[in-house]
């Protein structure tokens, strides 16, 4: 029965002393020489035999690209039906082969004469190469002249072979052998680059096992099992026996989930659960990986449940996810509440941190810049003794430079393993004051440090003028736009100036942006030329607008 079976309901009495397994058949898959990701496995299961000379059945698993070999070397000249190398599988004592998936590679190099010939096959349940028995098989001439199979590639979909099933049962097997009519004889002398007149490597097999009896629990005690009340860890002590599988997990369900599933003993690491399996069922290395009877005093923690009366069922599987029940009442869950300890701000968080911050640029905390260019703020958070607090968050806070303006929290950088950290300001950000925190613990009323910065941005304005020749009566245009934000109620003031070649600047009108920040104005001329003028846009600074006083490019115009 698949480990969803757990999730059912035992319907049994308070504490159940002796309890026979589940009637349900539960399955379990056994890896042999190779995992699915690649990784080496055992070949538990698996025996060798063979008979006559030069015929080779190796376990070559644990060496890299290795497999079970069967296989017979090309000398000397054999007798039909009477050499024979063997991989033999046995599934364990009530248990029987329910699928099986091979991953094999071959040849039948040796040839073939008169009524003999080399060959390679699977068998099962019964080894006998025959339509009942056999498949899989590779025989020397027209059937099989060029080998089955990558050897190149132990896991390619080319090397895998499903048992049919009906060569499913309690064994498999693998040979190499010399077949044909008895008294023919098999060629000398030819064979693969390894010298094999036959040869079939299992690289890999995930063999599923199927085991009908289930385990049995006896001899149960602990506060789960008899407490009116528990609270913290509370125990469940049991005697189990399992003649397949093995005894591999206690289950805790309450109120209908499973909330706790515990491997009672690992048996030396062979009863563990490798997975990598896409039906969801457990995965050995072995085929009987957990011991067959054990007595464990298995730990629940009660913290994992609310406080109340909750159904507590424990039960008992095999590796095969067969179960039996062990507990099934009602139990009262009384917890006090803890208190939360407060949380390290960091590796080596310290009440006496020491934390500084300063500009890429330069070592002073203001700095003056233009409105686009990317400022980086750098850090560095250490203990007593410059050691450094690594993992660390920083608050940030930042304050607009303008009247009324909000704070803001923006996201905290985290100190690297050096104690350092990089605080990166988008390119378009105003005049601000940046406040640097460091706390203790996460969630501290006050920080411990506390490092301020401030960023004075200029004025950012385009302008254009059209036309750039023009004479007396006639008018130029001016547009433009203001960067950056946020613009006052109704606009920004804006000055526009003047100036003939080398002569000082002279305002001649003022304008205010749109909720945008876009502008424009016209000049008409009055007096005649030729004349050369310069104009520019002067943004000042005021109180409902961050930024520096800043003034435009400047654009040349000529009247005639």
């Amino acid at each position: 029965m698949a480990l969803q079976a757990l999730k059912g309901t035992f319907v049994a009495g308070l504490v159940l002393a002796a309890l026979a397994g589940s009637a349900w058949a539960g399955k379990y898959h056994v890896y042999t020489c190779r995992m699915p990701s690649g990784q080496s496995a055992p070949a538990d299961g698996w025996s060798p035999s063979k008979t006559g000379t030069y015929t080779y059945a190796e376990n070559t698993c644990q060496q890299g690209g290795g497999a079970l070999i069967a296989a017979l070397g090309d000398e000397p000249e054999r007798t039909a039906n009477t050499d024979v190398a063997t991989w033999a599988f046995g599934a364990p004592a009530g248990a029987m082969i329910a699928h099986a998936t091979l991953w094999r590679a071959g040849d039948a190099d040796g040839g073939a004469a008169v009524n003999a010939f080399y060959e390679f096959w699977f068998a099962g349940p019964n080894n006998l190469n025959n339509p009942e028995n056999s498949f899989g098989g590779c025989f020397a001439g027209v059937e099989c002249p060029m080998g089955v199979g990558n050897v190149s590639h132990p896991l390619s979909a080319e090397n895998r072979l499903v048992v049919p099933a009906a060569s499913l049962g309690a064994h498999l097997y693998v040979n190499a052998s010399c077949g044909g009519v008895a008294e023919y004889k098999c060629p000398a002398g030819k064979g693969d680059v390894n010298g094999y007149a036959a040869v079939v490597y299992l690289y890999a097999a995930d063999i599923l096992l199927e085991q009908s009896a289930g385990p049995s629990a006896s001899n149960v005690g602990g506060e789960l099992a008899s407490a009116g009340t528990v609270v913290g860890t509370s125990d469940v002590t049991f005697s189990a026996k399992d003649e397949g599988a093995g005894v591999y997990e206690a289950i805790f369900n309450v109120d209908g989930q499973v909330v706790q599933s515990t491997v009672v003993n690992e048996n030396g690491g062979r009863c563990r659960n490798v997975g990598q399996t896409a039906d969801g069922l457990a995965a050995f290395l072995y085929v009987q990986p957990c011991l067959g009877s054990v007595s464990v005093d298995v730990p629940f923690d009660t913290t994992r449940v609310s406080d109340g009366t909750h159904h507590l069922i424990v039960s008992v599987i095999d590796a095969a996810g067969n179960s039996a029940p062990v507990v099934d009442r009602e139990i009262d869950v009384s917890n006090p509440v803890p208190p939360v300890p407060p949380q390290p701000n960091g590796t080596n968080a310290s009440n006496q941190a020491t934390l500084t911050a300063r500009w890429a640029s330069t070592t002073k905390a203001h700095l003056t810049s233009g409105w686009g260019r990317k400022e980086t703020v750098t850090g560095w958070l250490t203990a007593p003794g410059g050691v450094p607090i690594a993992g660390a968050l920083i608050d940030l806070t930042v304050t607009p430079q303008y009247t009324g303006a909000k704070s803001i929290v923006i996201a905290s950088p985290r100190t690297g393993p050096d104690g350092r950290f990089t605080v990166a300001l988008p390119r378009g950000a105003s005049s601000q004051k940046l406040l640097f925190a460091y706390r203790a613990h996460i969630g501290d009323a006050q920080p411990v440090a506390t490092r301020t910065l401030t960023l004075s941005v200029k004025a950012d304005v385009r302008l254009s003028v059209a036309p750039h020749t023009t004479s007396v009566g006639r008018s130029i245009f001016f547009r433009g736009v203001l960067k950056g934000t946020p613009l006052p109620v109704g606009g920004k003031e804006l000055v526009l100036e003047a100036r003939s070649s080398g002569g000082k600047w002279i305002e001649f009108a003022t304008i205010s942006t749109g909720a945008k920040g876009r502008f424009h104005s016209s000049y008409r001329f009055k007096f005649p030329g030729p004349v050369s003028y310069q104009f520019r846009v002067l943004c000042k600074q005021e109180a409902d607008f961050p930024f520096l006083e800043g003034a435009s490019n400047v654009v040349r115009v000529r009247e005639r």
